[in-house]
C-alpha cells in the first residue's frame, strides 16, 4: 500500500508526463519554451511585461472517496475498544483540471491538445513508470527538491491497484464555479479523473494465531469428495396436479437427498404467523430422495399465502434432528361458491363470499372477476367471510381468482395436455 505522500506522488508523475510528452513532441518549437506547473490557478502568474508565458498547469481541485474501496474493510477493534484489529485502507480518487496558458493566438489551443493526446496515451500509470519518475538515477536525485526526494518513499509504485487515468467530463455549470472559487480569469481547461490512490495505515494491529481444532475432541475438516451434499437438502416440491401451489388437505411431495430417518417432519414458517407449523411425513412414504406429506384439513392456525419449508430429519444412527435447506411454498386460498352478488345501486356491484383458510385482518386481499379487480373491504378480526365492491358488473357467468399476499387460488387445470380454465371457478353475475 501507499503511504500520505502517494497524493503528490501521483500530481508530481502527471507533471513529469505532460513535461517528457511535450518535449518528446517538440511543441517549443512551435510555442516556444513551455513549462509544466503544479500550482492553483491564482498562483499562475504572468511575466514581468504582464504577458503570460506559454505553460500548462497540472491543479488537483478535488479529492473523492473511491466507491469500490471504500467498504472493502471496515477499521475494527477487539470487543474491548483498546487494541485494533485491522486497518482499511484509505481509498481516494484525484480530480486533476488541466489548464493551458499562452499570450500568443493559438498557443493554448496547441497546449492544451498536446496535454489530452498524452493523458490520452497514457491510461495507466505502469509500476516501473512510477518507480522510474519516483526514484531517478542517485546523480539526478541529489539535485532535486527535498519535497521531491521525500517522494521516493511513498510506496506508490507497489499498491495492490495501479493508477489509471480517465477523462472526467464537467458541465459548464461546474467548471464555472470551480474558476469562481479559485478567484481566476478562465483558460482552456480539461478535467481528469485519477483512480485509486490506496493510502494504507502504519497503526500496529493484532494477529491471533490461527485456530487448529476446535475443542478437546475435534477431528478435522471432514472432506466429501461428491458431488452430492453430504448433509440433508431439499432441491424441489411437487405440487399437487401440476398446479404452482397447494390448498389444505392437498399431499405434496418434497424432493432431496438424506431425507430417509427415524422422525422426518415438514416445518413451515410464514411472515403472517408467530410460530412454525410442523406436518409430519405420511408413514412409510420417506425415501432417501422423497417425502409425502398431507396438509391438515383442519386450517384454524393456517393462512394462505407465501411460506418457507424445510425438513427435519433424525438421521439413522443419529439422535438429534437436522434441518434442511428452506425452499418457498405457497399455500393457495380456496373461494367456497356460489358467492352472493347483489347490485346495491346503478354504479356498483357488491360481492360476499366464504373462503378457506380464514384470512388474517392484516392480509392484503384481491378478487378479479372477470377483467374486474377489487381489494377486500377492511376487516378487524380474522375472518373466512370476505366483502368486495366492484364497478358495476353486467350479468353473466365470470372466471374468477382470489388472491391472496400475491398466491392466487387455482383457476386452471393443469393436468390436461392443454391448460384450460377450470368451470367451476366462476362466478355468477345476477
Amino acid at each position: 500500500m501507499s503511504n500520505a505522500l502517494a497524493i503528490a506522488s501521483v500530481t508530481a508523475i502527471l507533471r513529469d508526463l505532460l513535461n517528457n510528452g511535450l518535449i518528446d513532441h517538440n511543441v517549443s518549437s512551435a510555442v516556444g519554451n513551455v513549462t509544466v506547473t503544479a500550482k492553483p490557478p491564482d498562483r499562475v502568474l504572468s511575466d514581468a511585461n504582464g504577458s503570460e508565458a506559454p505553460q500548462l498547469n497540472l491543479f488537483l481541485h478535488q479529492i473523492t472517496p473511491n466507491l469500490g474501496w471504500r467498504n472493502a474493510a471496515m477499521p475494527s477493534l477487539d470487543s474491548g475498544g483498546r487494541r485494533r484489529i485491522s486497518n482499511q485502507p484509505l481509498a481516494l480518487d484525484l480530480h486533476y483540471l488541466i489548464s493551458a496558458y499562452g499570450a500568443e493566438d493559438l498557443h493554448t489551443d496547441i497546449l492544451i491538445g498536446y496535454a489530452m493526446q498524452l493523458l490520452h496515451e497514457t491510461p495507466v500509470l505502469t509500476r516501473g513508470a512510477i518507480r522510474k519518475a519516483l526514484i531517478p538515477s542517485p546523480s539526478v536525485a541529489t539535485g532535486l527538491p527535498p519535497a521531491l526526494q521525500k517522494l521516493a518513499e511513498s510506496g506508490l509504485a507497489d499498491q495492490i491497484e495501479q493508477i489509471k487515468i480517465a477523462p472526467d467530463y464537467m458541465s459548464t455549470e461546474d467548471m464555472s464555479k470551480l474558476w469562481t472559487a479559485v478567484q481566476s480569469h478562465y483558460r482552456p481547461s480539461a478535467a481528469y479523473l485519477v483512480t485509486v490512490v490506496l493510502i494504507e495505515s502504519t497503526l500496529p494491529t493484532i494477529r491471533p494465531l490461527p485456530v487448529l481444532k476446535r475443542g478437546s475432541n475435534d477431528e478435522g475438516v471432514f472432506v466429501h469428495p461428491h458431488l452430492v451434499p453430504p448433509v440433508p437438502t431439499i432441491t424441489r416440491i411437487e405440487f399437487p396436479q401440476n398446479q404452482l401451489s397447494a390448498r389444505m388437505g392437498d399431499t405434496i411431495r418434497i424432493q432431496g437427498v438424506h431425507l430417509s430417518g427415524s422422525t422426518v417432519r415438514a416445518v413451515f414458517t410464514s411472515a403472517r404467523l408467530t410460530d412454525p407449523l410442523p406436518v409430519d411425513a405420511v408413514a412409510g412414504t420417506d425415501t432417501d430422495t422423497e417425502v409425502a406429506f398431507v396438509m391438515p384439513t383442519v386450517a384454524a392456525d393456517w393462512a394462505a399465502g407465501l411460506y418457507t419449508v424445510q425438513i427435519s430429519v433424525v438421521r439413522p444412527s443419529e439422535t438429534d434432528a437436522r434441518m434442511t435447506n428452506p425452499l418457498p411454498f405457497y399455500l393457495a386460498p380456496v373461494m367456497i361458491l356460489p358467492a352472493t352478488v347483489t347490485h346495491p345501486n346503478a354504479e356498483t356491484t357488491h360481492l360476499a363470499l366464504s373462503v378457506a383458510p380464514v384470512i388474517r385482518k392484516t392480509q392484503y386481499v384481491l378478487l378479479t372477476i372477470g377483467d374486474q379487480t377489487a381489494s377486500a373491504d377492511p376487516r378487524t378480526v380474522d375472518t373466512a367471510d370476505l366483502e368486495f365492491n366492484f364497478n358495476r358488473i353486467p350479468a353473466g357467468q365470470y372466471f374468477s381468482r382470489l388472491i391472496v399476499d400475491g398466491v392466487e387460488s387455482w383457476m386452471i387445470i393443469r393436468t390436461s395436455a392443454v391448460p384450460e380454465f377450470d368451470t367451476a371457478q366462476r362466478i355468477t353475475v345476477p
